[in-house]
C-alpha cells in the first residue's frame, strides 16, 4: 500500500489551523512571525509562507504589511464562510456530483424548520425585510424574480434568529439558487411561487407556526415537479431515470 505524505507546508498550515480551531489562537491574536515559524517547524521561509497563503485562503487568517504588520487570526466572517459554501454547492450541482432532487430535500430540510421559527420568532424589521422581497411575476423580469426569490428564503432564515441556520442556508439560495429556480421559469409557476410567498409572509406575520411550515413545506413540492423534469431533459443517457 502506497502511504501519501501530505507536503510539508500543509502539515503546518494544519498544525495552525487546529491551534486555531481549537481557541489556542484566538481571533486577532498575532502568530509567531515567520522567522519563528521557520525556527519552531525547521521549515525554510518559502514552505512556511506557502503554509500562510493556504490558511489565508482559507479565511482562517489576515496577513498585514508594515512596521506593525503580521500574520493576525481572522476574525469570524459568516459573508465569507457563506460566499465558500456557496462556491462548493455550486460546484458540485455544476458537475453532478449533487442532483436537483437531493438540493430540494436539503431545502425541504432545512427551510421547513425555519420557517416555523421565523414566525415564532420574527421581530418588525424581519417583516419589512420579507415585504422588501416580494415580486411581481407580471411585470418583473427573470433576474428580479431570482433575485427576490433568494432574498425571500434568506430573509425566513434570518427571521429565525438562528445565525448558524442563516449560514447554512445561505448556500441554497444565492449560487445554486439560479439553476434550481430557473427550473420554474415558465410564468404559471413564478404565479405559485409568489402566492406561496405571500402565504408565508401572512403566516409569519400571524406568528402561527404549523401553518409557516405547513406552506414551506408545500411550497418546495410545487418547485419540485419542474426541477426533476428539467434534470430528466438535462440527464447524460437518454432513456434512464436517474431518480
Amino acid at each position: 500500500m502506497v502511504v501519501t505524505v501530505a507536503p510539508a507546508y500543509q502539515l503546518l498550515a494544519d498544525r495552525i489551523r487546529d491551534e486555531i480551531m481549537s481557541g489556542q489562537l484566538r481571533p486577532g491574536e498575532r502568530l509567531p512571525t515567520e522567522p519563528q515559524l521557520c525556527e519552531q517547524s525547521g521549515l525554510s521561509r518559502s514552505t512556511v509562507r506557502e503554509a500562510l497563503r493556504l490558511l489565508s485562503s482559507q479565511h482562517l487568517i489576515v496577513t498585514t504589511r508594515g512596521v506593525n504588520g503580521g500574520s493576525f487570526v481572522a476574525e469570524p466572517d459568516a459573508l465569507a464562510l457563506g460566499d465558500s459554501l456557496s462556491d462548493g454547492v455550486g460546484l458540485l450541482l455544476a458537475n453532478g456530483a449533487v442532483r436537483g432532487d437531493e438540493f430540494l430535500e436539503v431545502r425541504r430540510m432545512l427551510e421547513v424548520p425555519a420557517a416555523g421559527l421565523a414566525a415564532a420568532r420574527r421581530q418588525p424589521h424581519h417583516l419589512a425585510e420579507l415585504e422588501r422581497a416580494m415580486f411581481d411575476p407580471d411585470v418583473d423580469d427573470l433576474d428580479r424574480r431570482i433575485e427576490a426569490h433568494a432574498a425571500f428564503h434568506l430573509a425566513v432564515a434570518a427571521a429565525s434568529g438562528n445565525a448558524l441556520l442563516g449560514l447554512v442556508v445561505r448556500p441554497l439560495y444565492t449560487v445554486a439558487d439560479r439553476r434550481a429556480v430557473e427550473a420554474a421559469a415558465p410564468l404559471p409557476m413564478w404565479r405559485e411561487i409568489d402566492r406561496d410567498h405571500r402565504a408565508l409572509l401572512e403566516a409569519i406575520r400571524a406568528g402561527d407556526v404549523d401553518r409557516a411550515m405547513s406552506i414551506a413545506r408545500d411550497h418546495i413540492d410545487h418547485v419540485r415537479p419542474a426541477e426533476l423534469a428539467t434534470e430528466r431533459r438535462n440527464d447524460p443517457v437518454p432513456g434512464v431515470d436517474r431518480l
